[in-house]
């Protein structure tokens, strides 16, 4: 092989690939079995099942069982608008996450206390140990599954608060930010780092996912005169939404 020639099966599929996004291998078409593929690239049995896996690997097709491997559809990619940490006051966290005042969704969330990791102690400036708040929500929108955050707050800083709680309490529900301000604790900075990788299978189970599927991670830390207040992971499907960033400018 020369520098820069693609191996046989990333050729093979980049080419069902293009006819899947071209169109000519439309959504629920099955694809060319193993056999087909083999006859008609004058590929081997192996090189022809390798390509299948790329393909199976992306997102673009599935096995059903009994039947072959078929064209996935594939979802148009709705926003998930992100923009700081000012939301409404009275904003619930959804409507936080989502920044954007036209989003109607729900969520489900549980809260317990835990210790801080090795990583979560880092993120929050405390000793690995230390006693936080471990929330996780799944957020839907119109039913479906489409965000999942897990977030920590240091249990020194809201224990024995009106605000331990986020989901409960007089300010339940009303965001990191406006839950702050009521233990005089003012947030005045928000950092968000975005990565990609391939979903766990616990996150794909609760979005509705498939093993190899990619989800975006986008790790957020509230701060308070440098002080970390609160820090979380959000995973969104990236096949199905992507994440918008609508920044002041100063």
């Amino acid at each position: 092989m020369t520098f820069g020639e693609q191996p046989a099966y990333l050729r093979v599929a980049g080419d069902l690939r293009k006819k899947i996004v071209d169109g000519q291998l439309p959504p629920h078409t099955r694809l060319p079995s193993q056999a087909r593929i083999r006859e008609e690239y004058g590929v081997s049995d192996t090189v022809a099942l390798e390509a299948r896996k790329v393909l199976m690997a992306e997102g673009l097709v599935e096995g059903r069982s009994g039947s072959g491997t078929y064209v996935r559809e594939r979802p148009v990619p709705r926003r998930v608008a992100r923009s700081g940490f000012r939301p409404e006051r009275g904003a619930t966290p959804f409507r936080q996450e989502q920044a954007d005042v036209g989003v109607r969704g729900t969520w489900e969330s549980s809260s317990e206390q835990a210790e801080a990791s090795a990583s979560i102690a880092q993120r929050l400036g405390v000793d690995t140990g230390d006693r936080v708040m471990h929330t996780k929500y799944l957020f839907r929108e119109a039913g479906e599954p489409m965000m999942l955050s897990t977030s920590w707050e240091p249990l020194a800083l809201t224990g024995r608060t009106p605000v331990m709680l986020p989901e409960e309490g007089p300010l339940g529900g009303m965001g990191v930010v406006e839950r702050m301000r009521a233990i005089d604790v003012i947030v005045d900075n928000v950092t968000e780092e975005v990565g990609a990788r391939p979903g766990l299978a616990e996150e794909l189970m609760l979005l509705g996912g498939v093993p190899g599927h990619v989800v975006l991670v986008i790790q957020r830390t509230y701060f308070a005169s440098g002080r970390p207040v609160e820090t979380a992971d959000v995973v969104i499907p990236a096949d199905r939404y992507r994440a918008a960033y609508h920044l002041p400018v100063k």
